[in-house]
């Protein structure tokens, strides 16, 4: 199974999400646009913290940015159809920024979970906004009939988040990973893999 995981914002926890996943069910990584290059990729940094099998990114930029100015900063463009997923069944893909973030003058992210045509796991922040962000982002997938398999929250546990989303959502929240003060293999070990995300793998 091919699964995308992408985030209702930036820096929202993706890469650590994706790093848990993988820690749990084994599964291969790959991040197929990568900015930010000169500070590090989220390969390497999901290699170092799962020791995963990880892709190297079809398209690599050195501006931290949205893709798109990423890629006009170096004179490029970013063409989707140039994106081939590996040649594996158990696979977690890892977009850049927010659902609707520009990769280039015509095409968004959510055009290449679309053309990816795998199942999306949403990433959100549990404090103060999420519901408004989380809620627009379930549209912008569901406007373009893209199968969700549900919500990670990243943050401290809000009881009352997590409800408000699966509610007004019509939404499973798969987990809620508290935050963690070191980053670690050790440290996401330690976070449960709950019995949805067990059953969604297939590894009960």
């Amino acid at each position: 199974m091919k699964i995308f995981v992408t985030g209702t914002d930036t820096d929202v926890g993706k890469t650590i999400i994706s790093s848990w996943l993988c820690l749990h069910t084994g599964y291969h990584y790959f991040k197929p646009i990568q900015t930010g290059s000169t500070l590090g990729t989220d390969s390497h940094e999901v290699n170092k913290l799962t020791g995963t099998n990880v892709y190297k990114e079809d398209f690599l930029f050195e501006k931290e940015s949205s893709p798109h100015l990423a890629a006009s900063i170096e004179c490029r463009k970013i063409d989707i159809e140039e994106i081939t997923l590996p040649k594996v069944s158990n696979l977690i893909i890892e977009g850049a920024g927010g659902i609707l973030v520009p990769i280039n003058e015509t095409i968004f992210m959510v055009d290449l979970i679309k053309k990816c045509a795998t199942p999306v796991i949403l990433v959100a922040r549990s404090t103060i906004g999420t519901i408004n962000h989380t809620l627009l982002s379930l549209e912008a997938l569901r406007a373009r009939n893209i199968s969700i398999l549900g919500i990670i929250l990243n943050g401290q546990y809000n009881k009352d988040n997590l409800k408000a989303i699966e509610f007004y959502g019509k939404v499973k929240v798969l987990a809620s990973i508290p935050t963690l003060q070191h980053i670690s293999k050790e440290n996401l070990i330690k976070v449960p893999f709950l019995v949805e995300l067990q059953t969604i793998f297939n590894i009960i």
